[in-house]
């Protein structure tokens, strides 16, 4: 069998819904990188908050953070890092529109540097941040914020994110790709214009001279649609947004009945459990 690539969502897909990888999902994992495939991540997450799973899956391949923004590789500090912001400007409009939203609280980051509006207990436990010498940066983002940010992340009210993000269309359809993060946190995530999950795979599958083919993704929500699209197998979870249903190739069963395994073993003809 032609050598695949294999690019796994964290949130909705990989993960459970308690944020865990199930043993079956780490069996089949191991089964088809020893037959020579290679696996990656791809998720909106930042490095911080993915990087745990990277090392519990023993990988030793790059990684997409921030839904493009930031492709790096974790393990070898010589592979080409890149890290496609937004400009400042653009960045301290959107801010001053949360604002006059009155959105729950925003979150700005560049890289692995956290900037939040205001102190919350709920955000700070996706925060995963280990800088202790570098606390968090909590306070007025229109004045803390003094570089490009890599990410936007806004904590919206449930009964004005249509609103909301029409008018970040509006406003800055040209500049910005704003995407829903999937469960089981309601976030609304704004990286610069172009930048998704294809983006980096495309580039991964040069890196590792693999047919397009040969690339099969796995995701659930609307951050995922470009990364199902452009690989040659797109797979859907049970439990994914329908807005994915026009670019899969595939569906498999929900992220809480070990999706990622089921079909895994079914495409590669693994021992099933």
């Amino acid at each position: 069998m032609k050598k695949h690539l294999i690019a796994l969502d964290l949130d909705g897909t990989l993960l459970t819904s308690t944020q865990t990888i199930s043993d079956r999902n780490k069996r089949a994992i191991d089964k088809v990188r020893a037959l020579g495939h290679t696996v990656v991540i791809a998720t909106g997450r930042p490095h911080r908050a993915s990087i745990d799973y990277y090392h519990e899956l023993r990988l030793d391949t790059p990684m997409v953070n921030f839904n493009g923004a930031l492709l790096h590789h974790p393990t070898n500090k010589d592979w080409e890092a890149l890290h496609s912001p937004l400009g400042l400007r653009t960045a301290k409009k959107i801010i001053q529109t949360c604002y006059e939203f009155e959105v729950n609280n925003i979150m700005a980051e560049v890289k692995d540097d956290v900037y939040l509006d205001r102190y919350d207990d709920e955000i700070m436990t996706i925060l995963h941040t280990q800088k202790e010498d570098d606390p968090i940066k909590i306070g007025s983002l229109k004045n803390s914020l003094t570089s490009d940010p890599t990410s936007i992340l806004i904590h919206p009210k449930d009964d004005h994110i249509d609103a909301l993000r029409k008018r970040l269309d509006d406003d800055h359809a040209d500049v910005i790709e704003h995407r829903r993060w999937g469960a089981p946190w309601n976030m609304i995530e704004i990286v610069r214009q172009g930048m998704n999950k294809a983006v980096g795979l495309k580039r991964i599958a040069h890196y590792y001279h693999v047919n397009q083919a040969n690339v099969i993704a796995f995701g659930d929500e609307d951050n995922d649609l470009e990364m199902l699209d452009y690989a040659g197998i797109g797979v859907k979870m049970a439990n994914g947004n329908d807005c994915l249903n026009t670019v899969i190739n595939e569906t498999t069963t929900t992220n809480d009945d070990n999706g990622v395994a089921q079909f895994l073993e079914t495409y590669f003809n693994l021992e099933k459990e």
